[in-house]
Formats: C-alpha cells, sequence, structure tokens
C-alpha cells in the first residue's frame, strides 16, 4: 500500500551535482521526519540527511555545507541536492519515512525506498 519512489541517480564527475528526489504514496500516516540514508560497499548503512515535520534539518559531517534536504509543501516528496560530489560519496541512496499511523493504538513505522546508485568517478 505504502510505496517510496526515488529518482535522480546516476555517474557523476567529481565536482558534479545531482538531485535525488522521493514520493512517498499510500496511506502513510502522520509523517514525523523524512530522510535519506546511504550504505556504501563495504560499510554500514548511514544517516545522510533528514527533515523532521517542522523543518529542522540534521545532516552527516561528511555532508555538511555540500548537501541540502527538502520537502514539498505537502509533504509527501523530499529532495537531496548534492553538490561538490566526491568519490567517497558514491553508494547506494535510500529514501526513508518514519510516520505514525493511528487506528486502535498509535504506532511508528519506517517507510524504505527501493534505493539509487549514485557513482562519483572520473
Amino acid at each position: 500500500q505504502v510505496q517510496l519512489v526515488e529518482s535522480g541517480g546516476g555517474l557523476v564527475q567529481p565536482g558534479g551535482s545531482l538531485r535525488l528526489s522521493c514520493t512517498a504514496s499510500g496511506s502513510i500516516g502522520n509523517v514525523i521526519a523524512m530522510g535519506w540514508y546511504r550504505q556504501a560497499p563495504g560499510k554500514d548503512r548511514e544517516l545522510v540527511a533528514a527533515i523532521t515535520s517542522v523543518g529542522t534539518t540534521n545532516y552527516a559531517d561528511a555532508v555538511k555545507g555540500r548537501f541540502t534536504i527538502s520537502r514539498d509543501n505537502a509533504k509527501t516528496t523530499v529532495y537531496l541536492q548534492m553538490n561538490s560530489l566526491k568519490p567517497e560519496d558514491t553508494a547506494v541512496y535510500y529514501c526513508n519515512v518514519h510516520a505514525r499511523i493511528t487506528v486502535v493504538i498509535p504506532r511508528e513505522y519506517d517507510f524504505w525506498g527501493q534505493g539509487t546508485q549514485v557513482t562519483v568517478s572520473s
């Protein structure tokens, strides 16, 4: 029912830019936060950037000053603008939505996109 569709990944040279987007559909409930994670070969999945329902942002130290997270007014689409890309940014990037759904009892859920490959290489 709930789906997150990602787009925008690809191959780019060092110093280049990419913009990732993720659109959520279905009964997603009340969104608490939306964000982007990435996983490089041989490394654990790490948080890249996140934005809360009230607009508070958080960035990994490695991307501060280079990446910008944003969302649309409906809070159904989240973007990641990536500038000054480095080879170290090469990874699979995953969209994440953390939401609260109340039927009888409020419960929190994490929804994930399919992942999109970002490769930074000359």
